[in-house]
């Protein structure tokens, strides 16, 4: 999910002026703001219980139809969030100049091997377009478990260079072993029981210790819940010991702790899988939205005054994200190769959708998927890159002032 500047700088802002600079808001825009977009899963949890009680099948409950509306909003909006704000904005313009291997060689790279790996026959390489299948949704699996806890890492950081403390090294080590371990490691585990990992039979089941896995399970989930506790007690505690508390990061990690918590609940993952994408989905439009909101205008370009006036609006960003995602769903869900299950963009699209996925189209597709989701995993650590002057400064609309008191990497999705 490094410094925001010198030391030196943060000393000098502190000393010189305690008393005349006013204290920045511990919130990014607000308590409203904030509470739906970066602390949605506060208002997820109750709102996808109610909807799910009384059913013994999630799925087939209500909760399904909310589902459906926040994957046809958000899914494929956030991912390309990133990719908006580093082509389209004026913010991050000077970055595609500055950092070319970054923002554009890198990017095309990924977008060629993913289409190099799927496009050939299944006779043109040694492994079938099944087996290559495979192995990259076990690397996206993966890389997409640690791109889940380095957002709540970032959001984490956020709220702790705006309470001031962005130089504690120590609370920065503790929000990052927070994230990892309960927002990386116990979901993880948590999927693992659930038998939900991607493709598990092809490598998990395989592991010497599966089957211990599976008869232990009781006592791996017990364990698995006692390290939640202690570990979102730690944080708790520790927040309630600093010299300027942050009621935002209680509240994140609340919300963090209820989402692992359904997760480790053997009855049903569809809880826990609409709750833990929906919000990391609306975290990321929100903060996308925001971003971009305090560059400058262009000199000059149609199509980058137009991207300008759009971009100075975070509400406009998030409509323009939301419809994107309405659009492309349908594209996108054939890489999903869901083996159970709904495919939402068939409740919009009807057959448009469902001949999608049995085209001549469908390798390309597949590419295209993999491609958009590893680049998002790229340009979120690039557009979010803290440590980067050049990053903060483009990034000024989400940071505000907080560079200048803090010396601590404040996202890194």
């Amino acid at each position: 999910m490094a410094a925001l500047s010198s030391t030196g700088a943060v000393v000098e802002i502190a000393d010189a002026a305690p008393r005349v600079s006013k204290s920045p808001s511990p919130w990014v825009r607000g308590p409203v703001w904030d509470g739906f977009w970066i602390l949605s899963a506060l208002w997820l949890a109750p709102i996808i219980l109610w909807l799910a009680h009384g059913y013994s099948n999630p799925e087939s409950s209500p909760l399904d139809l909310l589902y459906f509306g926040l994957t046809a909003l958000f899914w494929i909006g956030h991912r390309l969030s990133s990719t908006y704000l580093a082509y389209c904005t004026e913010a991050y313009r000077p970055l595609l100049r500055a950092q070319p291997i970054r923002f554009v060689v890198l990017p095309l790279l990924v977008t060629a091997a993913c289409f190099a790996v799927f496009l050939p026959a299944d006779s043109a390489l040694p492994w079938t377009r099944e087996e290559r299948l495979i192995g990259l949704a076990i690397v996206d699996y993966a890389w997409v478990t640690y791109h889940f806890a380095s957002q709540h890492f970032g959001a984490l950081s956020l709220y702790r260079a705006r309470s001031e403390r962005g130089s504690c090294v120590h609370t920065r080590r503790l929000d990052r072993f927070f994230a990892v371990t309960v927002g990386g490691v116990l979901v993880l585990v948590a999927d693992i029981l659930a038998g939900t990992v991607a493709y598990q039979d092809e490598w998990i089941d395989r592991w010497p210790f599966a089957a211990w896995i599976v008869s232990a399970q009781n006592g791996i989930r017990s364990g698995a819940i006692f390290v939640l506790f202690i570990a979102t007690a730690v944080m708790l505690f520790a927040e309630a010991r600093a010299a300027r508390w942050s009621l935002p990061r209680v509240l994140y990690v609340v919300g963090i702790a209820v989402m692992v918590g359904l997760a480790l609940r053997p009855r049903s993952l569809f809880l826990f899988l609409v709750i833990w994408t929906s919000q990391h989905w609306i975290l990321a439009t929100g903060l996308g939205s925001q971003t971009p909101s305090a560059e400058v205008a262009p000199r000059h370009g149609i199509v980058r005054n137009v991207f300008h006036k759009l971009n100075v609006r975070p509400w406009a960003v998030v409509l323009f994200l939301m419809m994107l995602s309405v659009v492309l769903l349908p594209l996108f869900e054939v890489e999903a190769n869901w083996e159970t299950g709904t495919y939402y963009g068939d409740r919009i699209f009807g057959v448009i959708a469902t001949q999608l996925r049995t085209s001549s189209w469908v390798p390309a597709l597949v590419a295209l998927g993999f491609a958009t989701g590893f680049i998002h995993y790229l340009l979120d650590r690039n557009v979010y890159r803290m440590s980067d002057p050049q990053v903060r400064a483009a990034a000024r609309g989400l940071v505000g002032n907080t560079s200048k008191i803090s010396r601590t990497e404040c996202l890194s999705s």
